[in-house]
């Protein structure tokens, strides 16, 4: 057009959205297919043909492709939906064959697939409304494990499962670890079933690979994709992932892996770092050895740590007992008066405990000036 030349703010955009991951999660095409109709000439923002996909669009540009208005992208939303066998997964097939998309609800929006499924194979398969979303779960460093349950003719021995989980190359093609179990149910005749995972998905990969190793796949069953499986869901039936399922796998849900026995099982989140939430740190737990020894030393007649006077022998007088040595040798042991109160002494036979505690585990008889009871056996 005759004034792409006088607003060169087209070509030299500032801010915004690239206009090819725009189209993408609008639902039109993929980036990559967007970027070809900008070379085509079939794109154009506020009247002007861009010329360039280096070009970024904002909230209000006005964009059409092929004449039509692009209407902004809405919400993120995935649908889960059990593919019949016979169907193709493409927009519009050459050969006129039926499509998965001439076969969907016509109340649901403009979808994109994630990954694709063979006309003869079944199973889960993921759509959506953003491209661009589409696009990066497609990706093999996504990470996002495959699983599959196959049907194939011919025996599957070990030396073919260590091949398969080593890598293999078919025709030039490099196929990445490919976990294969044998289901135990299986009977001994010519079919037998297996469970595959594997995470780069690139186009009929199992079939192949499995034919490199001479082994023919009957049937494909596509069980999970990622964190979201098939389960019960009838064939040809479409269902939405709910909104909070969806924010929480999207880039953020934990990576699945696949065990031995083909089932799934999956990593456990990460801690988030700091927060109010952060958990508090237990107590230390209490050395029950030490206070049991604590709780032991204490009234000891031999505990030197106490400041109280002690005896020769090392126990404690009793405070203020007349004819204590410690007293006769001018240390007082107790308030005066105490023996006169009768807070001090022996313990009479019969009669209640004195309510003062007893400091000394050794006591003198009445009228023996202190000294020890001969019979009792000495501390050491």
């Amino acid at each position: 057009m005759s004034d792409n030349s006088s607003k060169n703010h087209l070509e030299f955009p500032t801010g915004g959205e690239r206009i090819a991951k725009y189209l993408a999660r609008a639902g039109v095409c993929s980036r990559r297919d967007a970027e070809k109709l900008i070379e085509e000439g079939r794109v154009e923002v506020d009247g002007i043909r861009l010329t360039t996909p280096a070009f970024k669009v904002a909230s209000g540009n006005v964009i059409r492709v092929n004449g039509a208005e692009v209407q902004k992208p809405e919400a993120t939303r995935v649908w889960r939906y059990h593919k019949p066998q016979g169907l193709v997964t493409t927009a519009k097939d050459p050969e006129g064959r039926p499509t998965v998309f001439e076969k969907l609800p016509s109340d649901l929006p403009r979808v994109i697939s994630v990954g694709r499924l063979d006309i003869a194979s079944e199973g889960l398969l993921l759509l959506t409304n953003d491209g661009e979303l589409a696009r990066q779960l497609e990706l093999p460093a996504t990470g996002w494990l495959r699983r599959y349950r196959v049907r194939v003719r011919g025996k599957v021995h070990d030396g073919i499962i260590s091949k398969l989980r080593s890598g293999i190359e078919v025709e030039g093609i490099k196929y990445g670890e490919i976990n294969v179990t044998r289901d135990e149910q299986s009977s001994g005749g010519a079919n037998q079933w297996l469970t595959i995972g594997l995470r780069e998905g690139k186009n009929r990969e199992i079939r192949r690979v499995l034919a490199a190793v001479d082994i023919e796949v009957s049937r494909l069953i596509r069980l999970s994709y990622g964190p979201f499986e098939l389960a019960d869901l009838p064939p040809a039936v479409v269902q939405e992932v709910p909104e909070r399922v969806l924010k929480d796998q999207m880039g953020r849900g934990p990576k699945t892996e696949m065990a031995e026995d083909g089932s799934v099982k999956r990593a456990p989140r990460a801690p988030k770092p700091g927060g109010w939430a952060k958990a508090k740190p237990k107590d230390k737990p209490k050395d029950k050895t030490r206070d049991k020894a604590k709780h032991k030393s204490r009234g000891k007649p031999n505990d030197r740590s106490s400041s109280r006077p002690t005896d020769r022998a090392g126990a404690k007088p009793y405070a203020g007992k007349p004819g204590n040595r410690s007293a006769a040798a001018g240390k007082p042991g107790g308030k005066p008066g105490s023996a006169a109160k009768g807070k001090a002494g022996p313990r009479p036979s019969g009669g209640k405990p004195s309510s003062r505690k007893l400091t000394s585990s050794r006591p003198s008889r009445p009228g023996n000036s202190g000294k020890p009871n001969a019979n009792r056996r000495r501390n050491p």
